[in-house]
């Protein structure tokens, strides 16, 4: 992947989410509260990541994470709207590194690093498809 393409740091992104029945800690078993999880606000994190980048990374690839150093700082009840976002900080060939937070309207519920890299998609699922039939 020797034409990686030229991103520069500085590129944003986001999503958002509303916290509820499906992604409350409780619906997940990653804890025992009706509060808004930690695996799912990750989640958003990542996705507010790839979302910024995949128009720019090429025809036939796209962006996997690879790493997560996150620290979940606040709770968050259901009905609140959680938006996380992304700043691309670093390029490094193929691996891209975020700074990502997250909120709920009322504070600062997330922050850290994630990693993600850059893939071509048909070889990606090539070498997925070939460890699926080796069983």
């Amino acid at each position: 992947m020797a034409d990686t393409p030229p991103l520069q740091p500085g590129v944003e992104g986001s999503a958002t989410l509303v916290a509820g029945p499906g992604n409350l800690a409780s619906d997940l078993g990653s804890g025992f509260v009706a509060v808004f999880s930690t695996p799912m606000m990750i989640a958003l994190m990542e996705t507010a990541a790839g979302k910024s980048v995949e128009p720019l990374v090429g025809e036939g690839r796209s962006t996997v994470g690879v790493r997560v150093d996150i620290r979940h700082l606040a709770a968050t009840p259901p009905g609140f709207t959680v938006t996380a976002h992304a700043r691309l900080v670093k390029v490094d060939g193929r691996l891209l590194t975020f700074e990502v937070w997250a909120d709920d309207g009322s504070e600062r519920i997330g922050e850290g690093v994630h990693e993600r890299a850059i893939i071509e998609v048909a070889r990606f699922v090539e070498k997925v498809n070939r460890k699926a039939r080796s069983g």
